[in-house]
Formats: C-alpha cells, structure tokens, sequence
C-alpha cells in the first residue's frame, strides 16, 4: 500500500526556515518523481519544487533560490528545506510523488499525503 506521509509544519516568523519532511513506503522512491506542492486559502494548488525521474529539477519563481529539495532513497523519505520565509509562503504543504510525472504539475502525480500546515507570522 503506498503511504506518504509528511511532517515539520508549523508557525515559523518571516525570515525563518523549517523543514518539512515525507515518509513514504510501498514503492520504490528512487526512480519516482518528487514534488512538493502547497495551496493557500481561497487559491488553488501549486508546485513549489519538483524532481522528475531523469533528476531534472524545476522551481516555482516565487520559491528559487529560497527552497530546496531532497530525497534520502535509504530511509525512502524526501525533504522540503525552506529558508528566508515569507508571509505569502503560508498554506497547506504537500508531498507527491509519481512513477512518469515529467514536470512540475499536480495533475501528474498519483500519489500524495495528507498534508502539513506552515504559517509564516510575527
């Protein structure tokens, strides 16, 4: 059965980091596809960051430079580093992950978790 799981949300103030982390089993993470995806209240969901099968990575402009991921294929779990956070990055985070996804969009990815709060707030 595959699972993935997400955890390290949280309130964190502007300027700060956090890491958000997703446990995954019942496939084999290293030749998936990565991403993580968020969605803010009244807006729809979006990609932050994903890797797709061939190691290319690809960026949402909002997050470049600020956000980073990646995956430990040992513990078959992948990571969301956020640095320099900002107000706008408050929403719902989630991981996925696919067998083809190519790109950076949620409708290619088959696989998701339920989801982890990040509020950025002074």
């Amino acid at each position: 059965q595959v699972r993935l799981v997400e955890s390290g949300g949280g309130l964190v103030q502007p300027g700060g980091s956090l890491t958000l982390s997703c446990a995954t089993s019942g496939f084999g993470l290293d030749y998936y596809a990565i991403g993580w995806f968020r969605q803010a209240p009244g807006k729809e969901r979006e990609g932050v960051v994903c890797v797709n099968s061939y190691g290319r990575t690809y960026y949402a402009d909002s997050v470049r430079g600020r956000f980073t991921i990646s995956r430990d294929n040992g513990k078959k779990e992948m990571y969301l580093q956020m640095n320099s956070l900002e107000p706008g990055d408050t929403a719902v985070y989630y991981c996925a992950a696919d067998s083809e996804g190519m790109h950076c969009n949620d409708y290619e990815y088959d696989y998701w978790g339920q989801g982890t709060q990040v509020t950025v707030s002074s």
